[in-house]
């Protein structure tokens, strides 16, 4: 399912490993990192069972809260987000 503002880039790695690169390299250019949920773990947790999915959550305060002072309504996007999940035919 596509949204609209939504881009799907295929990973040739494994979901944790996706992750951890964009992470590593977002770290290497000085963004934060707020959250990563993986959402298969949270699933199991309540007895639910779900292909692999992490959730990074992204962003520089510095540049956004401006941003979110100024324009309130843009805080519902903001910070950044990248989903990693892994398709019913096994593709990333």
């Amino acid at each position: 399912m596509r949204g609209k503002g939504f881009v799907e880039i295929p990973s040739a790695h494994s979901v944790a490993e996706t992750t951890d690169r964009l992470e590593s390299l977002l770290r290497a250019k000085g963004i934060k990192i707020f959250a990563r949920i993986n959402q298969k773990a949270e699933a199991h947790v309540v007895g639910l069972l779900t292909r692999d999915t992490v959730l990074l959550s992204f962003g520089d305060p510095k540049a956004e809260i401006p941003l979110m002072v100024k324009y309130p309504s843009v805080s519902i996007d903001l910070p950044a987000k990248a989903l990693a999940w892994e398709s019913a035919k096994g593709k990333v």
